[in-house]
């Protein structure tokens, strides 16, 4: 490739205007802009088209967001180079405070062309259908959370009080159904917060039925039967999980892999700081995967259940290994730290930290490695 016709390629993606600027290869040519266009591939591709008919070979890239990979999977399809990149791994100087849309389609360019930008892993559309099918379950899960809260917020306000001992199980719902407000407004008002709760768990089942379905014609799902080989990993736990990391050959190790698990919670489609990963404080493994009560799990002696051992029939002998590994290590560290009185939410995300690594082992020893993907770190029998 002449690197001398490379144009390195800004742009600052909205929806309804994309900003477009060019760079040349050389270090010492000027960053222009080119263009504003309306949002959406047409009008975008029209433009550069006239720079590739021109003699140029075009190095495309912008930053993730909310306008997704649609652009990036359409440049593809053209056989056009295109990058997008973590907003996180821009650059951005302390006494820059002036912020535009041109401004950010040139600097792109000019990073690109010093190769200071870190790409992010673009998914197909068959990948994305599945993380957007996982994500509108969470949606779900979150709004029967704040449907809950509100209809025991009402109740606490009129001093009504539930004398069992957990709330939603079958007894605490037959309870709700004998309720009666004092004033018709707050009828209205307690049914509706009822009618709210209901509806979504539905959503929820409706959500995890369609999981199910979609899982057999998906390519990662013998990553999502073999994390199931772990103690209290099920179906939608690891589903969720593998939907949102996809590629675990990108982390070279499990530190690598263990901020992209963090607990940011901006929706951005970026490496690092992903906001559907898993937060340790609600996952173990991964956010969508397992909740706190899952590392009490770790507390009893290690054993292979006859539900852990359906889910590993049919799984390799390699994959079963480290799944027993993880287990005698986890449930052997939480005694020792409970031993020391260590307080049980340094517990929780010490248990999770070292799950990362065995998931991650687990996660690799499955899938094959992509010819760009660095080499093993580490032995999936001691994944540390």
């Amino acid at each position: 490739m002449d690197q001398s016709r490379i144009l390195y390629v800004g742009l600052d993606v909205h929806k309804d205007s994309i900003d477009i600027a060019r760079a040349e290869a050389s270090r010492d040519a000027e960053v222009r802009h080119l263009a504003t266009v309306a949002g959406g591939s047409a009008s975008v591709t029209k433009a550069l088209r006239r720079l590739i008919s021109a003699g140029h070979q075009l190095h495309i890239v912008y930053e993730a967001g909310p306008c997704g990979f649609a652009l990036a999977r359409h440049f593809a399809a053209l056989g056009w180079r295109c990058d997008v990149v973590a907003p996180s791994s821009i650059p951005r100087p302390s006494g820059e405070r002036v912020k535009t849309d041109r401004r950010d389609a040139m600097k792109l360019s000019r990073l690109a062309r010093v190769h200071e930008l870190t790409a992010v892993r673009v998914p197909d559309s068959a990948d994305e259908a599945i993380r957007d099918l996982v994500r509108g379950r969470e949606d779900a899960v979150r709004e029967q959370r704040n449907a809950r809260h509100r209809l025991k917020a009402l109740l606490l306000r009129n001093g009504i009080a539930y004398s069992g001992r957990s709330s939603w199980t079958a007894a605490h719902l037959r309870w709700l159904a004998t309720l009666a407000l004092p004033h018709p407004a707050q009828r209205i008002v307690f049914q509706e917060y009822l009618h709210a709760v209901s509806e979504a768990g539905a959503r929820i089942a409706r959500h995890e039925q369609a999981m199910r379905d979609a899982l057999g014609c998906w390519t990662l799902a013998p990553v999502v039967a073999a994390l199931q080989a772990f103690r209290g990993v099920q179906l939608i736990a690891a589903m969720t999980l593998v939907a949102e990391i996809q590629d675990f050959w990108r982390f070279a190790s499990p530190r690598q892999l263990w901020p992209t698990w963090g607990s940011c919670r901006a929706r951005t489609p970026a490496d690092r700081g992903d906001a559907w990963a898993p937060s340790p404080r609600r996952a173990m493994p991964p956010r969508a995967a397992c909740s706190w009560r899952h590392a009490h799990q770790y507390r009893q002696p290690a054993r292979v259940s006859p539900a852990i051992a359906q889910r590993q029939a049919e799984l390799p002998r390699t994959v079963t290994d480290i799944a027993w590994a993880a287990q005698t290590r986890l449930c052997s560290r939480y005694r020792r730290l409970a031993a020391r009185r260590v307080h049980h939410n340094k517990i929780v995300v010490a248990i999770a930290r070292e799950l990362c690594g065995f998931v991650w082992a687990i996660a690799r020893e499955v899938t094959p490695q992509p010819p760009s993907s660095p080499a093993r770190a580490t032995s999936p029998s001691n994944p540390r």
